[in-house]
């Protein structure tokens, strides 16, 4: 456990995969739900999702997160507390990354993107202060 990424987390992480994310319901249950996301340079993973789900409630009351991203080998999970931003500019440019990145076909992006931000969005950051690293792989 460390509260840096390695180099291979960060490899890990710009592959082609979701997210699952932990939040806590007001009764202190978990509230999981999958999700892009997008590793910036500086080690933060930004996330986009609508404003009124019970996922960013949540993180307005209580701004701790858990993440976790894997496949059937390998798994990362991240911990930290996250930023939500109602800032529309944050959110568009949070969109287009996260478009550039699971939406392959670029005519297809800028319908999602429409369709996104009249969603009422936010945008989540998170730098994570905790990092645990599983792989079956020896080499890791």
């Amino acid at each position: 456990m460390t509260s840096t990424l390695s180099d291979w987390a960060r490899e890990f992480l710009r592959e082609d995969h979701v997210a699952v994310i932990s939040t806590l319901n007001k009764d202190g249950s978990p509230q999981i739900t999958t999700i892009w996301y997008l590793l910036r340079e500086d080690g933060t993973l930004i996330m986009s999702t609508p404003g009124r789900t019970q996922k960013v409630k949540n993180l307005r009351r209580d701004p701790r997160i858990a993440i976790c991203v894997g496949d059937e080998r390998r798994s990362i999970s991240l911990y930290g507390t996250v930023t939500v931003s109602s800032d529309q500019n944050v959110v568009r440019q949070d969109l287009e990354q996260l478009a550039a990145r699971y939406i392959k076909e670029e005519a297809a992006r800028a319908p999602a993107l429409a369709f996104f931000l009249q969603e009422g969005r936010v945008a989540l950051h998170v730098k994570p202060v905790k990092v645990t690293e599983f792989s079956l792989d020896q080499s890791h």
